[in-house]
């Protein structure tokens, strides 16, 4: 790679374009020399000229062997290219100390100067092209003195073009090349965060699903065990209780049902598909304690978002009363509607509450929470009951206009 470099990932079409308007370039330039020799007005014999214009021909399988590859590998083999440019150089100047007219070719040389070489090194060749025709030139002619003038201010002001010129391009190129680099890592950037949003989302996606199998299908599955328990105790003595106990199995099994169907589906949870209120959906929650929410202010429609946030936070708070506040522990459930949030809050009257207790229960209800821009607390003490209360951030009611 040149100092000019960096990654070089050009669509191979436009590659391929570029590359052929200089070699169309040279050609140019190559034809219009030899035209410009044969027809020149100095007093060379024509030997001299057929000599000069055979050596000056020497170039174009010189420019298609060598000089070609190294160009289109923008001098990335340094060695080759110094031993192209001093081959083509030498054989440059020899044709123009032969034949002073075709120094017109030095506008064919010195762009492939700054192509295949380092900048400083494409400086010193640049010179070299520019001033050594000259120089030979006005040893074996021996031109007069206004000849000479004429020709060296030429060759000056040829080669402070070239370099000025050359220098303009090069910041040119370094500049695109510096734009390359930043749009590849753009890409590059882009690609990397493409990926990262996917996993995260993936991730979400499967935090998601775990909270909602928690929160439906797991609790379920553990009212209806509890419930086998208690229908197993009661078979020889109590008929009545197990029948009743069965029924509630029924009942949970088919609410189980309903919300894996819902799950799948990506519907609203079975408590809510019916259209009732909030307040409706939390009485026929399953299971004991059975809530009974009071409700409190002035009742609003949620969005659903919100409302399956306070269904299943009121599902996670009353399994862990089953689970963890022992077998006489009642609960209850209220529901205050303000103006900026909604605030549930499930109080027991168990065993209470230690930090040491908290599972991913109620990790999954803090992230529910956080979700819609909510917060939960859990407080208790041991021996004295546990309440957890959940804010939720309501919309600003719409005004009538007076």
């Amino acid at each position: 790679m040149s100092e000019r470099g960096g990654p070089r990932d050009i669509d191979v079409d436009v590659h391929s374009r570029v590359w052929l308007g200089w070699d169309a370039y040279f050609a140019v330039v190559w034809v219009a020399t030899v035209l410009f020799v044969l027809g020149g007005a100095s007093p060379v014999a024509f030997g001299v000229r057929l000599t000069g214009c055979g050596v000056f021909a020497l170039l174009v399988p010189l420019y298609l062997w060598l000089g070609r590859p190294v160009l289109h590998t923008e001098g990335e083999d340094e060695r080759a290219a110094l031993t192209y440019l001093a081959t083509a150089t030498a054989l440059f100047t020899a044709t123009t100390w032969l034949l002073p007219e075709s120094r017109l070719a030095t506008f064919a040389l010195v762009p492939q100067c700054f192509m295949a070489l380092r900048y400083r090194r494409a400086m010193i060749a640049v010179a070299l092209v520019n001033l050594l025709p000259v120089l030979g030139w006005a040893v074996i002619w021996r031109p007069e003195a206004e000849e000479l003038f004429f020709n060296a201010v030429s060759a000056a002001v040829t080669l402070v073009f070239s370099l000025v010129f050359g220098s303009w391009i090069i910041k040119v190129i370094e500049q695109s090349q510096e734009r390359a680099v930043l749009i590849a890592e753009l890409d590059a950037s882009r690609e990397e965060i493409a990926k990262l949003s996917a996993e995260r989302g993936a991730l979400a996606e499967r935090e998601r699903m775990s909270r909602e199998i928690h929160d439906t299908l797991a609790q379920g599955f553990t009212s209806l065990l509890m419930l086998v328990q208690a229908v197993d105790s009661e078979l020889e003595h109590d008929l009545p209780g197990a029948r009743r106990h069965l029924a509630l199995m029924e009942q949970t099994a088919r609410q189980n049902l309903a919300e894996a169907r819902a799950l799948v589906a990506g519907r609203a949870p079975a408590h809510l598909d019916d259209g009732g209120s909030l307040a409706d959906a939390l009485r026929r929650l399953p299971g004991r304690p059975h809530p009974h929410p009071a409700v409190t202010g002035v009742a609003r429609d949620l969005s659903p978002g919100l409302e399956v946030v306070a269904l299943r936070s009121c599902q996670e708070a009353l399994a862990n009363v089953r689970k963890h506040a022992g077998p006489d522990a009642d609960a209850t459930v209220c529901l205050s509607y303000g103006e900026e949030r909604l605030v549930l809050s499930i109080r027991d009257t168990g065993r209470g509450f230690t930090a040491l207790d908290e599972g991913y229960g109620l990790r999954g209800l803090r992230a529910r929470a956080q979700e819609v821009r909510g917060t939960a607390e859990v407080s208790g003490r041991p021996g004295e009951g546990t309440t957890v209360t959940v804010r939720l951030p309501l919309p600003r009611p719409a005004r009538s206009a007076e």
